[in-house]
C-alpha cells in the first residue's frame, strides 16, 4: 500500500521531503506532481525502478525516460550541450519542456534510447520538486504518469492512489496539477524538432 503525503505546493514540509527522498533512496517508486503533470519517479540508477515504470505504463525499450534535475549546473553533466541550444533551453527554463539530447557517460545505458544514445531532460518551475530534487542531491528518474488505457494523465493525488496503491511506493499530494504533460523537444541533431506538443508553448520552438 502507497505512502500518501499532503504536501504544501508553496511551501513543502521539510519533514515529509525527507521521507520521500529517504524512501527513493531505499528503492522505491514515487508518484508526485510537477509543473505540468503527475510523473512517476524514481532515483536515476535504480534498475528495480525502471522496470516498474516500463510495467506500469506498458512502456518499450525506445521510450525517451527523463532525468529531471534541479539545475543547470546538475543538466550539464548528464547530456551535451552546445551553446546555441543552450542559449534555446535557457530561455525557457525552468518550465514545462522535455529536451531530448545526447547523454554523457554519466548516464546509465539502460536509460538511453537504445540508437541514438540520448536522454530527456528537464528543469521543472515546481516548489515541491524543486524541495525533492535539493534534498536528493542528484536528479530523478522520470516518466509522465500516464497509464495505457488512458488519452490523458492523471491530476489528482487521491486518484492515483486508488489506481495504484500497491504499484507505487508513495503519493505526493500539493492539490492541483497541470493537465498536460510536458513540450517534448528533441535538440539531438543539432535543430529543434517538436516531437510532442503540451503544456509549454512549442511555437518557441517552430
Amino acid at each position: 500500500m502507497a505512502r500518501y503525503y499532503d504536501v504544501h505546493p508553496e511551501d513543502p514540509q521539510p519533514r515529509a521531503i525527507a521521507q520521500i527522498v529517504e524512501l527513493v533512496r531505499a528503492g522505491g517508486l514515487i508518484a508526485y506532481p510537477t509543473d505540468s503533470c503527475y510523473a512517476l519517479g524514481a532515483q536515476f540508477g535504480n534498475k528495480d525502478a525502471l522496470d516498474r515504470i516500463r510495467a506500469i505504463r506498458r512502456l518499450d525499450n525506445k521510450h525517451h525516460f527523463t532525468l529531471v534535475c534541479r539545475d543547470f549546473a546538475q543538466l550539464g553533466q548528464f547530456v551535451n550541450i552546445g551553446n546555441d541550444v543552450f542559449r534555446s533551453i535557457k530561455s525557457v527554463t525552468p518550465g514545462s519542456y522535455t529536451f531530448i539530447l545526447p547523454a554523457t557517460k554519466e548516464v546509465p545505458r539502460r536509460l538511453l534510447h537504445p540508437k541514438k544514445k540520448t536522454v530527456g531532460v528537464r528543469i521543472p518551475d515546481n516548489n515541491v520538486v524543486q524541495a525533492l530534487l535539493a534534498e536528493l542531491g542528484e536528479p530523478l528518474l522520470s516518466s509522465t504518469l500516464l497509464l495505457p488505457d488512458q488519452e490523458d494523465p492523471l491530476t489528482q493525488g487521491w486518484e492515483i492512489k486508488e489506481r495504484l496503491d500497491h504499484e507505487v511506493d508513495a503519493v505526493l499530494d500539493s492539490g492541483d496539477c497541470g493537465a498536460q504533460p510536458t513540450t517534448v523537444v528533441d535538440f539531438s541533431s543539432g535543430t529543434a524538432e517538436i516531437l510532442r506538443r503540451g503544456m509549454g508553448d512549442p511555437s518557441r520552438f517552430e
